[in-house]
Parts: C-alpha cells; sequence; structure tokens
C-alpha cells in the first residue's frame, strides 16, 4: 500500500534527537570569508593593493559567477536527487547560437533569419529556453526510461548539444543583436536573475512536493517508489529544470556579450558541479542546500579573481582549483561517513 510521503521533511534536514545542530552553509560561509581575508593579505605583500576594497573586480568577479550560478542552481537539484549533469555547458552553448539569432536588429541583410529581425526581446528569450527544456527532457527520458547512466546520457548530450552549436552557423558569431535584447545582461540584471533564481528554487526544494520528491529519491530511490513517488517522472522533470536553467544562463551570457558563440560555456558543466559539491551538495544523492551552492558559487569567483589578482599563471590556477573540488569530495565523503556512523 502506497504513502504518501509529501509533508514529510527531507532526510537532510531531519534534526538529531537531542541535538541542535547549526546550519552547514555556517561554515562554508567561514571558508569564503577566509579565503576572501587570505587574498587580502596576499595582495598587500605581493601587488601592495587591497584585494577587497577593489568595486570594479569584485563586481566583474559577481557578473561572471552569475552564469555559473544559474546553471549550478539546476545541478544541485540533480545531483541531491542522485544525478548528474554534463552537458549543462554545450545547453548554454546552443541556446547562446539560437536566441542570438532571434534577437538580430531589424534590417540587418546578413541576419540568419532575414525576416525575423527586429523581434521583441521575448521571442529570443522564449526560443531559448524551449531549446533547453527540450534538452533536459531528452536527458531525463533517457535516463530514466532506458535506465542509461546518467554520466553517460549527459556526456553523449554534452558532445551532441556542442555539435549542434557548432553546426548552427557552421562555427561563425552571431552578432548585431538587439539592444532590447542586450538589456537583459546589462547591469546587475544578470546577478539579479541568479539570485530570484536560487530562491524560487530554494523555496521549491524546502516547501513543495517537488522538493521533498527530490530529496526523498536521492536518499533511497527504491523507498521513494514504495511510498508513491513517479520516479521517472519526477527524474524528467528534474533534468528538464536543469536544462532550462542551463539555457537561461545561456541567454544571460548572450545578452552580455552581446553576440552568440557557439564555443561559449566550455567547462561550465564542471564549476556548476564544482559550486554544488563547495556548497555541501552530496555526490551520494539526497543532501544539499541552495544557499550552499550559492555560497560555493562566490568561492569560486574569488579563487578565480584572487588568483588573477595575485598574476598567477592560469595552469597552476587549474590545477589548485581541481585540488579545491577533490578536497570538497573528500570532505563530503568523510561527512557521509560519519552520518552512518552516529
Amino acid at each position: 500500500m502506497a504513502h504518501d510521503i509529501s509533508t514529510a521533511a527531507p532526510t537532510s534536514e531531519l534534526p538529531r534527537a537531542g541535538r541542535r545542530r547549526l546550519p552547514p552553509e555556517l561554515s562554508i560561509l567561514g571558508v569564503m570569508i577566509g579565503m576572501m581575508l587570505l587574498f587580502e593579505v596576499l595582495g598587500w605583500i605581493f601587488v601592495g593593493q587591497s584585494f577587497i576594497a577593489n568595486p570594479l573586480r569584485l563586481k566583474i568577479m559577481i557578473l561572471q559567477e552569475a552564469e555559473i550560478g544559474i546553471i549550478a542552481v539546476g545541478v544541485t537539484q540533480v545531483i541531491i536527487m542522485g544525478g548528474i549533469d554534463l552537458s549543462s555547458g554545450s545547453v548554454v552553448g546552443v541556446t547562446a547560437m539560437i536566441a542570438a539569432s532571434l534577437a538580430q536588429t531589424e534590417g540587418f541583410t546578413h541576419a540568419i533569419y532575414p525576416n525575423l529581425t527586429g523581434l521583441n526581446p521575448i521571442f529570443p528569450v522564449v526560443a531559448g529556453l524551449f531549446c533547453g527544456l527540450i534538452i533536459g527532457f531528452i536527458n531525463g527520458w533517457l535516463i530514466a526510461y532506458t535506465k542509461i547512466p546518467p554520466f553517460i546520457a549527459t556526456l553523449g548530450m554534452m558532445v551532441s548539444a556542442r555539435g549542434v552549436a557548432d553546426w548552427y552557423t557552421n562555427g561563425q558569431p552571431i552578432g548585431n543583436l538587439e539592444d532590447s535584447f542586450a538589456a537583459i545582461g546589462a547591469g546587475w540584471w544578470p546577478v539579479i536573475i541568479f539570485l530570484a533564481v536560487a530562491f524560487i528554487f530554494h523555496i521549491a526544494l524546502r516547501y513543495t512536493r517537488y522538493g521533498k520528491f527530490t530529496y526523498a529519491i536521492g536518499a533511497n530511490p527504491l523507498a521513494a517508489r514504495v511510498s508513491g513517488i513517479d520516479v521517472e517522472r519526477h527524474i524528467v522533470l528534474v533534468y528538464m529544470m536543469a536544462g532550462l536553467l542551463s539555457g537561461l544562463s545561456g541567454i544571460v551570457h548572450t545578452a552580455r556579450a552581446i553576440s552568440g558563440q557557439a564555443g561559449v560555456g566550455v567547462g561550465f558543466e564542471l564549476d556548476a558541479i564544482a559550486a554544488a559539491v563547495i556548497g555541501g551538495t552530496s555526490l551520494s544523492g539526497g543532501v544539499g542546500r541552495l544557499t550552499g551552492t550559492v555560497i560555493g558559487a562566490v568561492i569560486l569567483g574569488i579563487l578565480t579573481s584572487g588568483f588573477t589578482f595575485l598574476n598567477v599563471d592560469a595552469h597552476y590556477q587549474e590545477i589548485i582549483k581541481g585540488g579545491v573540488i577533490v578536497a570538497a569530495v573528500v570532505a563530503d565523503q568523510y561527512r557521509q561517513r560519519r552520518r552512518k556512523g552516529t
């Protein structure tokens, strides 16, 4: 007999009897603050400048990480559910090309679609979001109904979607975009969009059936199925949300750059996964919060900006960033062992 768990708390949120625990985000926030102070000290020692008291540097860092953060919101939900998404960076590339091709200025003679220039920005935005939604649906359907491992399904989509992005204009960039479309990426709008998306899905994960089902499937898919959850349908839904948010990131990036580039988004999926893991999301599934992911995205931005500030070679930056990701995974495994042992 099926039991409704719609009112149950996520597995990761259940308090332990007789023990009051501080939110895990506090430790992550402490790491972020400590990292900023470290770069501040190193800045005065090696560069003779302040790292923190530079509004322009901080603005650039936050704007860049906002695009990764939007993707990370979707990727976090996939990981909480026990999956993985390697296709999000390629989805950014595809949606960037499609949105840009429908956002070209009116009367531009070399437009991709000469009869579709000067459109209201709602059309390229909807087209880009729909593209991301479809790719997410394909990922979810393959994983849920053909039982292909998420790693393989999304890896195949990563390659295929990147190929579509290159094929769309034979690798040529798309320029001459409408000012009304470019306004989406102007000023602080990317950050506002990121925070709005994070807030909406934070509420959805903590207080709705969507979130409770996501945590339940990640914690124990068999128990979730026995409890009456349509596991396959929910897997498709979560991957669709991840695809939608990757598409949104592609739109924001295109609006910021005022051009569509087929090669954009390379490596975005790894940064998004890193932000989620650094933020405390467990790769084992069933554990994670979007507040932690937001802080994780900021930590990645601080790392990149700080290394650039100190003139650290790009190759060393990648090596150190990889070490940070591995350390975050090791810490996650340690937490999992402690949780199982108590």
